[in-house]
């Protein structure tokens, strides 16, 4: 059988956090896999555990997302190899945690062509084949941030904003074709985003904190079942809802003191 035939998933940002647990849920699915991120490391290891577990194929592929033209360059090697894409998980992304004008612009800029563009180049690049074939899945990675302007998380909840209205049209406009594009807005969750941010947890996130593997799982069953859009979790659910009802000066008045540390 060639690679061509095989049902294969693309997952970035998989060299931890959400990016191992939807290679896991992918591979127990039979799904063969193509992992990218910068660091190959892990990858190595985790591909290793999961072709001997569930004796799947495994690609792994170093590569900085964050950088202008990695859609078009990474659908091409991959097209080279005769890997076709079935299912697209837009995971890679980061925060930057403080104040905007206190942060490196340079950090910033990184993270928005990460989190924004590079995942738009990567959209673009599969959907077009998905559609073309008439069948694929899409499932893009946002944030409750998205739902509302959070200070000290300007740039970041700004950009998993784009996320989740970029996700929710490209829903309707891909569906007739037999696409079906999900985004996945988990609240704050046990990977690496802290660390990463720079931010260390307050009350509130160690009480709404969520395992990342139920939260992975129930994004590819939205996926699965053809939803635009979930949010995991009751609390995470309530308050995205919640905020139809409540004043746009009020909630950014609440999220800036749930953020604060001291």
């Amino acid at each position: 059988m060639s690679t061509s035939t095989k049902k294969w998933a693309l997952i970035t940002g998989a060299s931890s956090g959400f990016g191992v647990d939807f290679a896991h849920e992918l591979a127990a699915q039979q799904n063969h896999l193509v992992l990218v991120a910068r660091r190959t490391e892990p990858m190595d290891k985790l591909a290793a555990e999961l072709r001997a577990q569930h004796g799947i194929q495994v690609r792994v592929i170093g590569m900085d997302l964050a950088r202008p033209g990695v859609g078009a360059e990474l659908h091409d090697q991959l097209r080279n190899e005769n890997i076709e894409v079935q299912t697209l998980v837009n995971n890679a992304g980061y925060g930057v945690f403080g104040e905007f004008l206190e942060q490196p612009l340079e950090k910033t800029l990184n993270m928005l062509q990460l989190n924004m563009l590079a995942l738009t180049e990567l959209t673009h690049a599969f959907g077009r084949d998905m559609a073309a074939r008439g069948r694929g899945n899409i499932l893009l990675i946002a944030s409750i941030g998205g739902y509302q302007a959070t200070p000290t998380y300007a740039a970041y909840s700004a950009s998993k904003s784009y996320v989740l209205l970029f996700g929710e049209a490209l829903h309707e406009e891909l569906r007739k074709r037999g696409v079906t594009v999900t985004v996945l807005s988990p609240g704050i969750t046990a990977t690496d985003f802290l660390k990463v941010s720079g931010q260390k947890a307050t009350l509130y996130q160690r009480l709404a904190m969520m395992r990342s593997r139920p939260v992975a799982r129930i994004g590819l069953r939205a996926l699965a079942r053809g939803r635009a859009s979930i949010v995991p979790g009751l609390l995470n659910s309530v308050t995205a809802w919640s905020n139809r009802l409540i004043p746009r000066l009020l909630q950014r008045k609440v999220a800036f003191q749930l953020m604060r540390n001291d």
